[in-house]
């Protein structure tokens, strides 16, 4: 169990984490027709908006109520009154998502009265569902802000329904992709079990480039799918982030579920497969067995080059379990873990200890580490350290194809250990021993590939002479 430590400086430098409201802005992006509309100043809907457009290098729809200083005093109902019916009759929205900023949870704005305001003024807005969720952004991080997002959009939408045997409700965590969603949905149904996805940015941020422009998004979790989940036989959470809509779930309509803390690595998909199975009745498809075996014949190639290896991970915390996880299981230390907020996912991870703080802290601990892996902004340190880097998270803006990056299921796994292995041989291979500071271990892995290749090349140069 790691022990956790908080930074106690006085203010952040090069901040790891991510706000609340972006979190919550980018959980209300998973939903078809939606239009996630940030209470706060132009300033603060603004600098999210540009990360997520440049991470994924697609539109995105990100509304604001326009707080000034009169209206923060006095109080924000009529910027929320005028929001709500500009973003209705222009974008014509299905879903109107609002979450808070630190500019008007510091106020007090009670947003839930003035949606009931709201529509007693304005009938026309019964046609429109209107979601909020409280985000302040002084506590807590990006993946409190998508977890409680989650929440909300379950407990304002979904009402109880006849139980279908063979349906399942999937509750993806902060950290996937969608790709990552789009491998466990096909994993799902191989099983005969239709999948609702909630919140489903496969959907809507997949990189594709939609049929027509409505000024909302375009493709995710439907409405009527949001309220089917009501009628799932089960929910599945990928990260502990997501025991929180998994618990209102049961509470609403009854409905078991199952917390995969991740599905990075060899155990835990096994465990997640073997759940299928048992749900459907089904045995497991040969695909994926095949899949487990070329799994297995990944770690064995790959742990030449991180068996012993020292990593450094600055993420979210169920990102950290999982990335920290398979890399543990590959024989790498985990010498320095730096994350965003307190989460039960800490006292999973293999390490001694994890610090809650920002890439200040995890530059200075990761001094002596081979590998670094944390989002863009770590990008400074490494060239500092004259350290690799693997860019996981958000934000990734100096990389293209991050819709498509797969990280889960026995496949994405793969990924991830080839990702990480040519990453340390490009390494070796470009630097020289005393250019690139290279641990004990990092240096007798590359000697055992030399005496490895010293040992081929006779034998290949007979073959050639033979021939």
């Amino acid at each position: 169990m790691a022990r956790v430590v908080e930074s106690k400086k006085a203010c952040t430098v090069n901040p790891l984490k991510m706000s609340q409201p972006l979190g919550a802005s980018f959980a209300f992006l998973g939903l078809d027709a939606c239009m996630p509309v940030m209470h706060g100043s132009q300033g603060c809907t603004s600098f999210g908006l540009v990360l997520l457009v440049r991470h994924f290098k697609e539109a995105i729809p990100l509304q604001t109520t326009a707080m000034n200083e009169v209206t923060t005093i006095m109080g924000g109902y009529d910027n929320i009154e005028a929001a709500l019916l500009n973003i209705r009759k222009r974008a014509a929205p299905k879903v109107i998502a609002i979450c808070s900023t630190g500019l008007t949870e510091t106020k007090g704005d009670d947003v839930h009265g003035y949606l009931v305001t709201a529509r007693k003024r304005h009938p026309e807005l019964a046609d429109t569902e209107i979601v909020y969720v409280s985000t302040p952004d002084y506590v807590g991080a990006f993946e409190d802000g998508y977890k409680h997002a989650v929440t909300a959009i379950v407990k304002a939408l979904v009402k109880p329904l006849p139980v279908v045997a063979n349906q399942v409700t999937l509750l993806p965590g902060s950290h996937l992709t969608p790709a990552d969603i789009d491998e466990l949905r096909e994993i799902i149904e191989a099983f005969g079990l239709t999948a609702c996805v909630l919140p489903d940015i496969s959907g809507s941020l997949d990189g594709h480039i939609p049929p027509d422009w409505r000024g909302t998004t375009l493709g995710g979790t439907t409405l009527e799918q949001i309220r089917s989940a009501g009628a799932s036989a089960l929910t599945i959470g990928v990260g502990e982030q997501t025991r929180e809509a998994a618990l209102a779930l049961q509470s609403i309509a009854g409905t078991p579920f199952d917390i995969f803390e991740r599905l990075t690595g060899l155990a835990a998909n096994d465990r997640f497969l073997q759940r299928l199975a048992q749900l459907s009745g089904k045995p497991v498809p040969a695909k994926y067995r095949r899949q487990r075996s070329q799994l297995l014949d990944a770690m064995l190639d790959g742990h030449f080059h991180t068996g012993g290896i020292k990593v450094a991970i600055g993420a979210e915390p169920d990102l950290l379990l999982a990335v920290g996880g398979l890399l543990h299981e590959m024989g790498a230390e985990l010498s320095c873990c730096v994350s965003t907020t307190p989460s039960p996912a800490h006292a999973l991870l293999p390490a001694e200890r994890v610090t809650i703080g920002d890439l200040e802290d995890f530059e200075v601990a990761a001094k002596d580490s081979d590998l670094l892996i944390t989002h863009s902004h770590g990008r400074q340190a490494a060239e500092r350290l004259n350290k690799p880097l693997l860019r996981v998270g958000f934000p990734l803006f100096d990389r293209v194809g991050n819709s498509h990056r797969c990280q889960v299921g026995y496949r994405g796994s793969m990924a991830l250990i080839f990702e990480v292995a040519n990453l340390m041989m490009a390494q070796i291979e470009h630097h020289h021993e005393g250019d690139w500071p290279l641990s004990a271990v990092a240096k007798r892995v590359s000697a055992i590939e030399q005496i490895a290749n010293d040992r081929i090349e006779p034998q290949t140069t007979l073959a050639s002479a033979s021939a």
